[in-house]
């Protein structure tokens, strides 16, 4: 029998401080509801979830940034509501002035409605703003090829290569002109679409470049002096044949470019882009020498004016009213994919609370019988005193 180390009280102390630990954790785990409070619970769990926690949020902030858009879109639609009724009171106009019916002074007061209407869409365009972005001044038109830009020669460049080596695809080589940023006469924004043997579309690149080039199919075309040349290539080989290579020459106004970019993810790139055209009378075509009334050959071509410019309000209505419905779309997948998500990140970090409760009666049964033990042990060495009697 021994007495200076009680091996017995010191194997239940321990055995109580390591019961004690985990109903700490546990208690932590209860009061907290979540399996990981700190790295140590679960290191590689706690990275996991905290990326998938990013992704989460990332996806709630772009349901909120597709509802603005819809709200957006919806303030753009609705100022065109009014200036479609506007139109139709054009037109309604037009029709009564075309009739000789009128005299001279009605066809004046009918002129001088027209011009008041003509006003408000102007205003109306000025003025229809969402968080203080104006939408119908034309500032947001969409991207549109050969927009104010003149092809004047080709378009068309038919490629032929052969060779082990080359790079080279074959094919039809489509050019297109647009306008998409630059803002200078020096930088446009070009399309090369790659057309296959097969017919199909293989490669397609939209760029915007200044004295500069673009590949595309392996064959690289190079924009100098308002020239759009086909130029030097990828690939060991030379290119055996150029069939009707030509060349296309731009000329027009360049103009700059603010399309709407709408972030509907939660990574980088995960956007739309949407543009609103140009709701200003002049822009729908109702200047002041074509919108009159003052005769009757007058007043049957602004008819045609007029539902020209009925045309272009609609085709714009039904842009955006395509725009919204992809959007609601776009919130729809954005709520089951953070759903998906949020169960992903739970089932890694939530804490099990009927298995956490179990656990802690395990430690409190355990923890009233190792300190039961303690005492027996700490009562044994006092066994000694009884040889000294």
């Amino acid at each position: 029998m021994r007495i200076n180390h009680n091996i017995n009280a010191l194997n239940s102390w321990r055995n109580i401080t390591m019961t004690n630990m985990d109903m700490s954790k546990t208690l932590e785990r209860l009061s907290s509801g979540l399996k990981i409070n700190r790295a140590g619970d679960d290191a590689a769990g706690l990275a996991i979830s905290e990326k998938m926690r990013g992704q989460i949020k990332g996806l709630d902030m772009a349901v909120k940034n597709a509802q603005d858009a819809i709200s957006l879109i919806q303030t753009a639609e609705g100022a065109l509501t009014e200036v479609h009724s506007i139109l139709q009171r054009m037109r309604e106009l037009a029709v009564q002035a075309s009739s000789d019916t009128n005299t001279d002074v009605d066809r004046n007061q009918i002129q001088s409605e027209l011009d008041q209407l003509r006003e408000e869409i102007d205003r109306i365009s000025r003025t229809t703003e969402f968080n203080t972005k104006k939408l119908l001044d034309g500032k947001l038109e969409g991207f549109r090829f050969n927009a104010d830009i003149k092809v004047v020669t080709g378009g068309n460049i038919d490629v032929k290569a052969s060779g082990a080596g080359s790079t080279i695809l074959e094919g039809t080589y489509v050019i297109e002109v647009g306008q998409l940023s630059g803002g200078v006469s020096s930088q446009i924004d070009v399309r090369v679409v790659h057309i296959g043997s097969d017919g199909k579309i293989q490669h397609t690149a939209v760029v915007s470049i200044s004295a500069g080039q673009v590949t595309v199919g392996g064959v690289q075309f190079t924009w100098t002096a308002n020239t759009f040349n086909i130029g030097q290539f990828g690939g060991a080989l030379p290119l055996n044949e150029v069939i009707d290579s030509a060349v296309v020459r731009v000329e027009g106004v360049y103009t700059s470019n603010n399309q709407l970019i709408f972030q509907i993810g939660s990574n980088e790139g995960h956007n739309m882009i949407a543009g609103i055209d140009n709701m200003s009378a002049a822009a729908l075509g109702l200047s002041t020498s074509t919108l009159k009334v003052t005769d009757q050959n007058s007043a049957e071509r602004t008819i045609m004016v007029v539902d020209a410019a009925i045309h272009r309000v609609s085709t714009a209505r039904a842009a955006l009213g395509a725009i919204q419905n992809r959007l609601e779309h776009t919130i729809a997948n954005l709520g089951v994919a953070a759903e998906n998500l949020t169960a992903a990140e739970s089932r890694i970090r939530d804490a099990d609370m009927a298995k956490e409760m179990m656990q802690f009666t395990k430690q409190q049964i355990l923890l009233q019988s190792s300190m039961s033990m303690l005492a027996q042990a700490n009562a044994q060495p006092q066994q000694v005193l009884q040889l000294m009697r």
